[in-house]
Parts: C-alpha cells; sequence; structure tokens
C-alpha cells in the first residue's frame, strides 16, 4: 500500500518547466512567504471564503525598503511628523523675529540725521550749542534776580524794577523798543533782481537759529508775524506790506561769533546768495542800533488765559 501512495503523490507535484531562452528566471522571494503561510494556515476553509481567510488577507505586507540613500532620507523627511510642542516652538520664534524686525525697523525711521550732508550737521550743532548757551544764560539771569528778590530788604521795590525789565525785554522781541547791542550788518545786493522772498526769508530763519534778538531790515523792523512777498509790479520784495528794494540791508542785534559762521557755513545764505548773482557782505560790530518799530495789532482772538 505504502507503495501505491508514493507514485501518486510525486505524480500529484506540478512539474518546474525549465525557463524557456529570453525569460526571465523568477525566484520566490520572501514577499511570497507571507503569503504562503496565510494560505497554509487558512487549511480547507480557506477556498470557501470563510473567516480563517479573512483574517489571513488582514495580515500587513511588509512594504521593501528603498536601496538608494538619497530615496530614504526624502522618506523619513516628508511628509513631516511635527508634535505639538515642536509647534508651539516654532510659533514663539517666529513672535520673537517678528518683534526684532519691527524695533530694528523702527529704529531705522527715526535716525534722521543718517543721511544728513557734512555741512548740515555742523550748522545743526553749531544751533545746539547756541541755543544751549543762550538758555543757560537765561537761567543764570533768572537765578539772579530770584536771589536778588530773596535778599532785598524792599521786595516790592524790587519786584517792581524787575517787571519793569522784563516789559523793555519783550518791548524789544514785541518791536516796540528799540535794541542796541553787538550785532553784524548783512548787505545783500542783488543787481540782477534774482533775490526773492523766499531767500530773504531764508536768511531771517537761519539768522533767528543762530541767536539774533532783534532784527531789522531796511526801515521794517522784523517780529513774529513778519511776512514776505514777491513785488510782481515793480521788483524788489514786500514785506510786511511795505516795499522793500535792494541793496537788503539787515540790521542784526545779537553774538557776531554765531551770527557769522552761521550764514557763511558751506550751502549756507552766503553760498545762496552768490549761486543767484547776488553779492552778500557782513561786517561785524560792538554796537547796532536796531530803532524801527513795529506797532502793535490789537488781538482779535486770543486773550490771556485765567490761571
Amino acid at each position: 500500500m505504502s507503495e501505491e501512495k508514493e507514485p501518486r503523490e510525486r505524480e500529484e507535484e506540478p512539474a518546474v518547466q525549465p525557463p524557456t531562452a529570453g525569460e526571465p528566471v523568477v525566484e520566490p522571494g520572501p514577499a511570497a512567504e507571507p503569503e504562503a503561510a496565510a494560505a497554509a494556515s487558512a487549511g480547507p476553509e480557506g477556498a470557501d471564503g470563510g473567516a480563517a481567510g479573512a483574517v489571513a488577507s488582514r495580515v500587513p505586507v511588509p512594504v521593501p525598503l528603498p536601496s538608494d540613500g538619497r530615496t530614504r532620507l526624502k522618506a523619513a523627511l516628508w511628509p513631516p511628523r511635527v508634535s505639538r510642542g515642536q509647534l508651539v516652538v516654532a510659533l514663539l520664534l517666529f513672535a520673537l523675529g517678528l518683534a526684532l524686525a519691527i524695533q530694528v525697523r523702527s529704529t531705522n525711521d527715526h535716525s534722521e540725521l543718517r543721511g544728513a550732508r557734512q555741512e548740515d550737521l555742523v550748522r545743526i550743532l553749531d544751533e545746539l550749542d547756541g541755543k544751549q548757551q543762550r538758555l543757560q544764560s537765561e537761567k543764570t539771569q533768572l537765578e539772579q534776580s530770584l536771589a536778588q528778590l530773596e535778599n532785598s530788604s524792599n521786595q516790592a521795590k524790587e519786584a517792581q524794577e524787575q517787571t519793569r525789565k522784563k516789559a523793555a525785554e519783550l518791548g524789544v522781541l514785541a518791536g516796540t523798543e528799540k535794541a542796541t547791542g553787538p550785532g553784524i550788518v548783512l548787505t545783500i545786493d542783488d543787481p540782477q533782481g534774482q533775490v526773492k522772498a523766499d531767500m530773504l526769508l531764508d536768511t531771517l530763519q537761519e539768522l533767528r537759529a543762530a541767536g539774533a534778538e532783534a532784527i531789522q531790515i531796511n526801515d521794517v523792523r522784523v517780529v513774529a508775524g513778519t511776512y514776505f512777498t514777491d513785488n510782481s509790479s515793480g521788483g524788489g520784495v514786500r514785506i510786511d506790506g511795505k516795499d522793500v528794494l535792494q541793496p537788503f540791508r539787515f540790521t542784526v542785534v545779537g553774538n557776531p561769533q554765531d551770527l557769522t559762521p552761521a550764514l557763511n557755513i558751506p550751502g549756507g545764505v552766503v553760498r545762496s546768495l552768490e549761486n543767484h548773482q547776488a553779492r552778500a557782505t557782513i561786517v561785524q560790530q560792538q554796537k547796532v542800533l536796531v530803532d524801527a518799530l513795529a506797532a502793535p495789532k490789537p488781538l482779535q482772538y486770543g486773550k490771556p488765559a485765567a490761571k
């Protein structure tokens, strides 16, 4: 009996056909082993689609890894696997960088002197030094006045004297009082008629910035409300509605050591006038007289504020 079964089992085994010429030889690999194991575990019920066959079909089949190192690195990096903690840290770093960028941008925007020319920086520095000296001098005078009021036996009389002096100083600023003291005389000759109202206004602003305390142009007293217009009919310039013809003569009370350099700086008033075929002459004097007076105008809207 055993001899008859052995030939039958040998006959049931499929014959392996040798590969023909040109066909690749396919060898069973590791991927086929799970399928064979699943089919063997299914038993005779696997052909009928039973439960054992369904369980075997859900067994994961391992995917072979790529042999290329670059491909494996790409597969490990993408798609990214970001945890919640990494996301929070990234958001915090982004907020910190944005705050630093805004702060640097605002610092650069407020730096107005970064692109200024050298002559402009020199002029600004001179003006600041002049203002500091004038403020220091005013502070010293106020301290002296306070000390005199505190030490005077007759404080009422001393207060009246201080009030009178202060009124005279305010009269000089308002143009209702004559002014004298050291200063300069600036004469502008304009034979070509190229000097306009805006040039005279620039000259006035430069003198005020340099510490001029009283200014007179020809016979017109310059005050806070002085304005300049071009005289289109007869040439020249109109100052406060009055015709002023060249040569324009600025009589200025102030420190000559501050006023003269302010006008002669590179690119300043004197250079601008020379570019328009005008000639500016500056004479320093120990005593100049500003005797033109301005008529005070009554206030229409403004009133002293009650304390």
